[in-house]
C-alpha cells in the first residue's frame, strides 16, 4: 500500500482516461476496480470530469475529449508528469523538437496542465499542482503502478526526456530484447516490493512490427496492479471491454492487456510473489 501527498518535479504523478463518453468510462471502471466516481463537472455538460477514488483516496480520472480540429477523437489513457511550471515545460518540449498540442491552461483550482507530444508523436501531459498533487494511492491492487513509453525511436526518446525532465536512462537486456528504465536522481518513491529501483519513475520499450501493426504510433501506456489478473480480465470482458492480450507470465509479473468499451487500452499486472 502506498499513499502519496506530493510528487517532485519530473515524476509521473497522475493518470486519466480522456474519452468522448467519460460517463461510460466511469461506469466501466467503477465496476472493474471497485472505484468510487465523483462527478466534478463544472456546469458544462460537454466538458465532464470524474474523479476516481479508492478508500476515499484519488487514484485516477476520466475527462471529456477536447473539442476542435486536430484533436484526437479516440479514447486513451494519459500520463501526467509533475512540473514546477507547465508553461516552462511546454517551452522545453517545443525547443527539444516535441509538440504543444494544447497550450497550458488552468484546471479550476486543482492545477495547471498542458497536452504535449514527443518528437515521435507520443502524447503526454504535464501537471503543475495547486490544490491537487496527483494520485493519492499507487502501487497496490486496483491502483496505478507504472507508465511506459512504447516508441519506434528509443534513441531520440532518451535524449528528449532527459532534456525535458532530467530523466536518466539505463538500458537492460530482458528476454532477448532491451528495455530502458528512467530514473530521477534522489527520488525514493517506489515501494519495497516494486521490482525496480526506488528512483525509477517510468520505462521505455522499442516498438516492433511483431508486437504492433505497421504504422501504429508511438504512445505511452499505463498499468494497474490487481489481485487476480485472470479474474479481472474476465470481468473486463463481461463489462463490455476487450481482452487485447490474454493473461501471460513474464519474469516479473502476470499481465494482461485490456481495453475499455471506448477502446482506451491499459494493462493489469500482479508482480510474482507480491501479496495484495
Amino acid at each position: 500500500m502506498s499513499e502519496r501527498d506530493e510528487y517532485p518535479a519530473g515524476v509521473p504523478c497522475w493518470v486519466a482516461t480522456i474519452s468522448p463518453e467519460p460517463e461510460r468510462a466511469a461506469a466501466f471502471y467503477t465496476e472493474l476496480f471497485g472505484w468510487e466516481a465523483e462527478d466534478l463537472t463544472d456546469g458544462d455538460a460537454s466538458d465532464r470530469f470524474f474523479l476516481f477514488k479508492l478508500r476515499g483516496r484519488a487514484v485516477a480520472g476520466a475527462g471529456s475529449t477536447p473539442q476542435g480540429p486536430g484533436r484526437p477523437a479516440d479514447a486513451a489513457w494519459s500520463t501526467f508528469v509533475a512540473v514546477d511550471s507547465a508553461d516552462d515545460a511546454a517551452a522545453r518540449v517545443a525547443a527539444a523538437g516535441g509538440s504543444v498540442l494544447m497550450e497550458p491552461f488552468d484546471a479550476l483550482e486543482a492545477g495547471r496542465v498542458a497536452v504535449l507530444a514527443d518528437p515521435a508523436g507520443a502524447v503526454f501531459r504535464v501537471w503543475q499542482p495547486r490544490a491537487a498533487a496527483g494520485a493519492q494511492l499507487i502501487n497496490e491492487p486496483c491502483a496505478w503502478s507504472w507508465s511506459q513509453l512504447n516508441t519506434r525511436d528509443p534513441d531520440g526518446a532518451r535524449a528528449f526526456y532527459e532534456t525535458v525532465f532530467g530523466w536518466k536512462a539505463e538500458r537492460f537486456e530482458v528476454g532477448g530484447g532491451a528495455i530502458t528504465l528512467w530514473s530521477v536522481p534522489g527520488y525514493l518513491g517506489g515501494e519495497p516490493e516494486q521490482p525496480v529501483s526506488r528512483d525509477v519513475v517510468a520505462g521505455m520499450a522499442p516498438m516492433s512490427d511483431d508486437a504492433f501493426p505497421p504504422g501504429f504510433p508511438s504512445h505511452w501506456s499505463i498499468d494497474f496492479w490487481v489481485a487476480d489478473v485472470d479474474e479481472t480480465a474476465g470481468r473486463a470482458a463481461a463489462l463490455g471491454g476487450t481482452v487485447v492480450a490474454a493473461p501471460f507470465d513474464t519474469s516479473i509479473a502476470r499481465t494482461a492487456v485490456l481495453a475499455d468499451p471506448q477502446r482506451a487500452a491499459f494493462s493489469i499486472s500482479r508482480v510474482h510473489g507480491h501479496r495484495p
